[in-house]
């Protein structure tokens, strides 16, 4: 969110909100409103009312955890619940850095699941090395509607999941800007 990436964060706590403003090419300017909603199951009750307006759901998971990525269904589901088809899902895998030996969640594993819960895309990221975080909001702003180019390439786009190069973009380092 800030560039930077800190070694003592906390893991969230009910819920945190955040403003992140993005400069798009063809001088589109864009506030995505972030719910950062916490993962653990004793605050799943608040999430419905953070998904009631949104229009897209980012559901991360940790690369290194099969069992974070196997309780990505149930929070998906209750997306869809509260918001049904009219939501962009996307879903992203953290923790890239910590390389295939430490790996419990395949690219194959995470393709999967996108096509079977209809996840506009699907990226790898590390917030640590800065790896693909850039990318990641430039992509969900570009998913919106009201950023696509033209309404016939919006509505394709809509229709047909992307998944995101993870492999390793050397222009975007740890030292670059960021979020």
């Amino acid at each position: 969110m800030y560039d930077t990436f800190d070694e003592q964060y906390a893991a969230t706590i009910g819920i945190d909100f955040l403003l992140k403003t993005m400069y798009l090419e063809d001088n589109k300017t864009i506030r995505l409103q972030l719910w950062d909603t916490a993962g653990q199951e004793r605050f799943r009750s608040l999430i419905p009312s953070y998904i009631r307006d949104s229009h897209v759901a980012v559901v991360c998971y940790d690369i290194t955890n099969k069992k974070s990525f196997n309780n990505l269904d149930k929070w998906i589901k209750d997306v869809k619940l509260e918001r049904g088809d009219d939501v962009i899902v996307v879903l992203v895998g953290n923790k890239s850095d910590l390389g295939n030996d430490k790996r419990q969640v395949t690219a194959e594993d995470m393709e999967a699941l996108q096509k079977e819960v209809g996840a506009r895309f699907a990226i790898e990221t590390s917030t640590k090395a800065n790896h693909n975080v850039k990318l990641l909001f430039k992509k969900i702003a570009q998913s919106l509607p009201e950023f696509g180019t033209n309404s016939d390439e919006t509505e394709h786009r809509k229709n047909k999941p992307e998944t995101i190069d993870i492999s390793v973009d050397n222009t975007e380092t740890a030292s670059s800007s960021c979020c």
